[in-house]
């Protein structure tokens, strides 16, 4: 990955919606040689995906994290049942005291109380509801 490529990265954080002719101008490149770049980022796997990223809002739901530690002969029947819970956003697998921090989103205190009851049948949990996220999606581009 070179400097254009970075470049190309940066801006497509910003926008992920910038089309490949604005990106071209930013970079002094031809639209093509941008298409190109991007796609080959994609298929290295660079790019992983585009995605929507909700504004402002009115809360209707309920964010949290749950760190859960399970035990190590436990946790393949642990992942399959958060592979299969709608309201699970993404399952980081950490190190320190707990083996999993699962980003939750819940419709209500009833539905997030009965998801924590469900991991503590596999292990000890602690929770965060998350208030606001004053800084998302932050792209840092190493040289």
């Amino acid at each position: 990955m070179d400097n254009l490529d970075k470049k190309i990265l940066s801006l497509l954080a910003v926008d992920g919606r910038m089309t490949v002719k604005d990106i071209a101008q930013h970079i002094s490149l031809t639209s093509p040689a941008v298409s190109e770049r991007i796609r080959r980022m994609e298929r290295e796997g660079i790019i992983a995906g585009y995605t929507v990223v909700f504004g402002d809002v009115r809360r209707t739901h309920i964010d949290a994290l749950i760190s859960v530690s399970i035990p190590h002969d436990d946790r393949r029947k642990f992942l399959e049942m958060v592979e299969n819970l709608s309201n699970v956003r993404q399952c980081m697998h950490v190190t320190g005291s707990y083996s999993y921090i699962i980003r939750v989103s819940c419709v209500d205190m009833h539905e997030l109380e009965h998801l924590i009851n469900e991991f503590q049948m596999m292990g000890q949990t602690s929770t965060q509801i998350i208030l606001s996220s004053p800084v998302e999606n932050k792209l840092a581009i190493q040289d």
